[in-house]
């Protein structure tokens, strides 16, 4: 059983649906036991990092949840879960993250229009990592956000980004833990993709 984290501030059941459709059996929970004993932690979010890192940090869940990921379990941030895996923000003011991936949260401070909404192409940093296999270079996604993780082309945690001005990191690993800025829950068939693939890795 994988387990969707719920601190108050996901899109939990959409995102459940569609893991549900690539066959992933996952349970919505708050519960420490939940978590101890999931094959894996899926992170979604929506909203305001400062109130998010709040939330999640109000279960009490965030020990445990650092503790099982030091252990080797996977772990999958979506949207404003991804962001959350970064050591700071500064939405809103300044709020430290879980501190997963090095990096911080800023406001995406560009020509265009914000929030970044919309469909995106994807581009390939690194071609070889296992959730991109049933995907291909230049497939769109579906983004919403204002805030991005600022790290840059040089990050070697980037899996693949999206061009809109500035560098949007769209996919980022780093050893066990996984952050996805768009929805694939949203992405129709290529997002789907996306979490089958992830399926297959940590099966």
């Amino acid at each position: 059983m994988h387990v969707i984290i719920d601190y108050g501030m996901g899109n939990l059941d959409s995102v459940q649906r569609a893991f549900t459709k690539v066959g992933m059996e996952t349970k919505i929970s708050n519960k420490a036991e939940d978590i101890k004993k999931a094959k894996s932690l899926i992170l979604p979010g929506v909203g305001a990092f400062r109130d998010a890192i709040d939330s999640l940090e109000k279960t009490g869940l965030v020990p445990i949840i650092n503790e099982e990921v030091k252990k080797g379990k996977y772990l999958i941030g979506i949207c404003l879960g991804m962001q959350l895996l970064y050591e700071k923000s500064y939405e809103y003011g300044n709020y430290k993250g879980l501190g997963f991936i090095q990096g911080e949260i800023k406001f995406l401070d560009i020509k265009l229009k914000v929030p970044h909404m919309g469909w995106n192409n994807l581009k390939f940093k690194t071609a070889d990592d296992p959730i991109l296999k049933y995907i291909k270079e230049d497939d769109y996604v579906y983004f919403v956000h204002s805030y991005y993780a600022s790290s840059g082309s040089n990050n070697k945690e980037l899996i693949a980004y999206s061009d809109y001005e500035d560098l949007i990191p769209a996919i980022v690993r780093k050893e066990n833990i996984y952050g996805i800025q768009f929805h694939p829950e949203k992405s129709a068939e290529v997002g789907l993709n996306i979490l089958r693939a992830y399926k297959e890795l940590i099966s």
